[in-house]
């Protein structure tokens, strides 16, 4: 699984100081690969692993406190009526259950909004990442090299960056690409999809993956508000952990470490609740208030204030040349400084009207390098069936044609 470190890395801003992109030392290593295994360590102990089921609601006791989650039922028609395949979810209820939803989870939300969890920190930031894995060929491929970019093909405005991961799997030439854009830019005729199939054609990339083969291609949404955007973090019967929260490192584009830490205190605080004898719960569920002390005095809370103030840095009116220069600021004093910068409005309220702002216009995807939206979705692995029921449901019918569409041109269809 683990078979080489970095033996380079190449960012163009990279001069004097050690970069927030520096990986010298640190390994590649695929998520999938990683939490397979880890699965496989879980089982091993006795730790009961139900993949493929979404915890579709938050069970409560009657004091309020959390007594657990409910899984989704499956085999539903999408008029909601039971199929022949129907099962019922099943109810799992825990002394303290902890939440690790990942990114604007929806049951965190609900969390958030019952407990009031967000009453004392900034609304979240959020960006999207894009990526894809091709098989080049063998002369282009140099396993350890890691490469960064900021800047084009997104305006000086737009926060985001490329990243390129050269594998070494053994068994082919493959490489990881992919692009991520702040969720809280202006033009609502931006496309991050295609920003990135763009992206692939500067002369330095493309000729990377000329002769290759894509072979996967996914999306996912990240947090990008950091320390001032983290909500409470526990509540009578429950606590978060990892993405949901966002304890991602914005700059280094690297969260990963820092969640399974947090999963770690939490879990020592929750077994701190529970073998102690003299420990008095007042709800039936067990709110461990030690997990958010621990957090707070663990390298994760300090990797994550020294560089709290370069992802707002960029909301400057000099946009990426302001971010770019605090960022040279911020590897210096390394976030001794004494203030906190605020990220400001909500992404959402950064949007400009489209009578505001100039269409962008993208060129066609060749087939080679650059693909539609369409034939890469063919290639995420994802299945759903004809008739199942939507995921997604509006809260009010009327937003997407009386605001999205006659405001902003409709940038759902987009992003």
């Amino acid at each position: 699984m683990i078979r080489r470190p970095p033996r380079s890395t190449l960012f163009p801003y990279t001069t004097l100081f050690r970069s927030p992109h520096y990986n010298h030392g640190n390994y590649i290593v695929r998520l999938g690969n990683l939490v397979k295994w880890l699965g496989e360590q879980a089982e091993s102990l006795g730790v009961e692993i139900y993949p493929g089921c979404a915890a579709s609601e938050i069970l409560l006791h009657e004091d309020g406190s959390v007594k657990g989650i409910a899984t989704n039922d499956v085999g539903i028609a999408k008029d909601g009526s039971p199929k022949a395949t129907f099962q019922r979810g099943m109810e799992l209820h825990g002394k303290c259950t902890i939440f690790a939803e990942g990114c604007h989870g929806h049951l965190a939300k609900q969390l958030y909004k019952r407990f009031s969890l967000r009453k004392d920190c900034e609304s979240q930031s959020y960006g999207i990442g894009i990526k894809e894995l091709w098989e080049v060929l063998p002369e282009k491929h140099h396993p350890g090299r890691i490469e960064h970019t900021i800047g084009w093909p997104l305006d000086f405005k737009t926060y985001g960056g490329s990243f390129l991961y050269h594998l070494n799997e053994g068994s082919a030439p493959l490489i990881a690409v992919g692009l991520v854009v702040g969720l809280d830019y202006e033009n609502p005729f931006m496309n991050p999809f295609r920003e990135f199939q763009r992206f692939k054609h500067h002369p330095s990339v493309k000729q990377i993956f000329e002769g290759g083969t894509r072979i996967a291609y996914g999306a996912r949404a990240l947090n990008e508000g950091g320390i001032q955007s983290i909500p409470k973090l526990t509540f009578p019967g429950g606590c978060l952990i990892g993405c949901s929260p966002g304890f991602m490192n914005v700059p280094k584009i690297k969260g990963t470490h820092n969640a399974m830490k947090s999963g770690s205190l939490a879990a020592e605080s929750v077994f701190e609740c529970i073998v102690d004898k003299n420990f008095n719960s007042p709800t039936v569920g067990i709110e461990p208030k030690t997990y958010e002390e621990r957090l707070r005095s663990s390298w994760v809370w300090a990797e994550l204030k020294s560089i709290r103030n370069i992802r707002p840095s960029f909301h400057s009116i000099f946009g990426l040349y302001g971010g770019v220069a605090y960022s040279a600021f911020q590897m210096v004093f390394r976030g001794v400084e004494p203030w906190t910068l605020s990220h400001g409005l909500p992404d959402s309220h950064r949007l400009k009207p489209a009578s505001q702002s100039k269409p962008i216009d993208y060129p066609k995807p060749d087939g080679k390098i650059s693909f539609d939206l369409l034939t890469s979705v063919a290639l995420t692995g994802t299945n759903h069936e004809s008739d199942q029921p939507p995921h997604l449901t509006l809260k009010d019918d009327s937003v997407p044609v009386k605001q999205n569409l006659e405001i902003y041109d409709g940038p759902e269809q987009r992003f």
